[in-house]
C-alpha cells in the first residue's frame, strides 16, 4: 500500500469520526479539496459536515457541488436545515438546486426561504463571513483580502454549532498582533429575531445603536446581517407608509384608520362568524326536549363550550407561532396533534373532576356529574387537536391561519362541546337517573 493512499484512508477516517471537527479544518482549504472529500462520504457524515461548514464556504459547496451528490445530501436532510444551507447561496442557485429536489420538499423549502416582508428576516442577506472564536488575526485578514469586500465593518463569531457569540469590529483586529485570536477581541453583539418586526430594526437603526444587525434563530443561530444601506432603505420606506397611513392608506387597519376602512375589514368576518353562531345554537336546538326535562343541563353547557374553547385557543395559539417562526412544517400536522390530543386527554382528566365534583353538589345528581365529566373530557381531546390541525390545513391549502382559524376553530369547539354534553345526557339519561 501506498503513502498516498494510507493518508487517504487515515483522513477519511478521521474524517467520518469527526465531521466537525474536520469541518472546521475544510474552513481553510480550497474549495476543490473540499467538494473532493464531500464526493465520498457517507450521507450522513456529509450533511454534518455541510452544517458545521462556515456560511462563505456553504455558498461556494452549494454553488460547486455535483448535482448527483447535491441530491443525495440534501434529499434526506430536514427542511429547515436544508433551506439554512440553501440560503447563502446566491438566489440563481437557489432556484436551479430547488429544481433538481423533489417537488414536495422543494415547496417546503422554498416556503421556508421566503420570509414575509413585515418580518426581519426579509430585509438580511445570508452571505455572510464568520469565524470561530479560535481564529487568529493573521487568519482573518487573509481571509477578508481575498474577499476584496471594503464594506466589511466587523466579523462575527459563531460556535462550532453556528451560535452567535459576539463580533469584532476591523480597527481592532487592525491593530491588534497577528497571534491574536478574536476571543480576545470580542465584543457584544446586537442582533433580532428572524421572525420579529421589521420596525424593530429600524427603530434600532435610528436610535443610532448599529450600524448592521445580526439576524438570529430561536436558538440563536446567526442566520445573517441587516446591512446598513438596507436599514437606510427600510427607514425611508416607514416613514413614507407613515404619511401614506395619515390618509388611510398603505396599510392594514390601524387605530386611527377610518371608520369605513374598519367596516370593510371586519364586517365579513362578523357575518361568517354570526353563521358559525348559529350553526352552534342548531346544535342545542336537536336537544330542545332533553334541556326542558332537565332544565339544570343548560346551566351547565358554558362550562362545557367555555373550557373546549380555551384548550383550543390554546392549542391555537403554540401551532400559529410554530408555523409563523418555522418551527414546523405542514407535513408534521400529526405529530403537532398527537401532542395536543395527548395535551387535552389529561388536562381534560384533571378538569373533570373539579367539574363533576362541582356538577354533583350544584345539581345532586351522580348521572349529570358523570355526564359533564366524560363530554368534557371529550370535547376538550377535539379542541386540542382541532386547535393543532386547523391552521395546519388553511396553510396547506394557502390560506392565512391568521384570519380565518379563529372562527373555524370556535365552531368547532362549541358544536362538539354541546353535541358531546347534550348527546350523553341524552342516550344515557335514562340509565343515569337523570330524566
Amino acid at each position: 500500500m501506498e503513502i498516498a493512499e494510507i493518508k487517504d484512508r487515515l483522513a477519511n477516517t478521521y474524517i467520518q469520526r469527526f465531521p466537525k471537527e474536520a469541518a472546521s479544518i475544510f474552513n481553510t482549504l480550497p474549495i476543490e479539496e473540499v467538494l473532493e472529500y464531500l464526493q465520498f462520504q457517507p450521507v450522513d457524515v456529509a450533511q454534518e459536515i455541510l452544517v458545521n461548514l462556515a456560511p462563505d464556504v456553504v455558498s461556494e459547496v452549494i454553488e460547486e457541488l455535483d448535482e448527483r451528490r447535491f441530491l443525495t445530501v440534501l434529499e434526506t436532510m430536514d427542511a429547515y436545515t436544508a433551506a439554512k444551507l440553501l440560503s447563502r447561496a446566491s438566489p440563481a442557485t437557489i432556484e436551479h438546486r430547488l429544481s433538481i429536489l423533489p417537488k414536495d420538499k422543494a415547496k417546503i423549502i422554498r416556503e421556508m426561504l421566503t420570509y414575509p416582508p413585515e418580518a426581519a428576516g426579509y430585509l438580511m442577506d445570508t452571505q455572510i463571513i464568520t469565524f470561530s472564536p479560535t481564529t487568529t488575526v493573521d487568519q482573518v485578514l487573509e481571509k477578508l483580502r481575498k474577499i476584496g469586500d471594503r464594506k466589511v465593518l466587523s466579523v462575527y463569531v459563531t460556535s462550532s454549532h453556528g451560535t452567535l457569540l459576539g463580533k469584532v469590529f476591523i480597527q481592532n483586529i487592525a491593530i491588534s498582533s497577528l497571534q491574536t485570536t478574536l476571543e480576545a477581541l470580542l465584543e457584544p453583539c446586537e442582533s433580532i429575531q428572524v421572525m420579529s418586526p421589521a420596525e424593530e430594526a429600524v427603530d434600532l437603526f435610528e436610535e443610532g445603536k448599529i450600524i448592521n444587525l445580526a439576524v438570529v434563530d430561536l436558538d440563536n443561530t446567526l442566520l445573517g446581517v441587516i446591512r446598513s444601506e438596507t436599514l437606510i432603505a427600510a427607514t425611508q420606506k416607514d416613514a413614507s407608509e407613515d404619511v401614506l397611513a395619515m390618509f388611510g392608506a398603505g396599510r392594514e387597519e390601524r387605530a386611527l384608520s377610518s371608520a369605513w376602512f374598519a367596516v370593510k375589514k371586519r364586517l365579513p368576518w362578523l357575518q361568517i362568524n354570526l353563521a358559525t353562531a348559529f350553526l352552534a345554537a342548531s346544535i342545542v336546538g336537536v336537544f330542545e326536549e332533553t334541556i326542558a326535562q332537565v332544565t339544570v343541563l343548560a346551566v351547565f353547557l358554558p362550562v362545557v363550550a367555555g373550557q373546549s374553547g380555551n384548550t383550543g385557543s390554546q392549542a391555537l395559539a403554540v401551532t400559529m407561532r410554530g408555523l409563523a417562526l418555522r418551527e414546523i412544517q405542514t407535513t408534521q400536522w400529526w405529530r403537532v396533534a398527537k401532542k395536543e390530543v395527548a395535551v387535552g386527554f389529561i388536562n381534560g382528566i384533571a378538569v373533570a373532576f373539579t367539574t363533576s365534583l362541582i356538577a354533583y353538589f350544584w345539581a345532586s345528581s351522580f348521572g349529570i356529574a358523570l355526564v359533564i365529566g366524560t363530554s368534557m373530557v371529550l370535547s376538550m381531546v377535539i379542541a386540542g387537536f382541532s386547535g393543532a390541525v386547523v391552521p395546519i390545513v388553511l396553510k396547506a391549502f394557502g390560506q392565512d391561519p391568521a384570519q380565518s382559524s379563529s372562527i373555524v376553530l370556535t365552531t368547532v369547539t362549541d358544536i362538539m362541546g354541546f353535541l358531546s354534553f347534550l348527546g350523553l345526557a341524552t342516550v344515557l339519561g335514562g340509565a343515569l337517573g337523570i330524566f
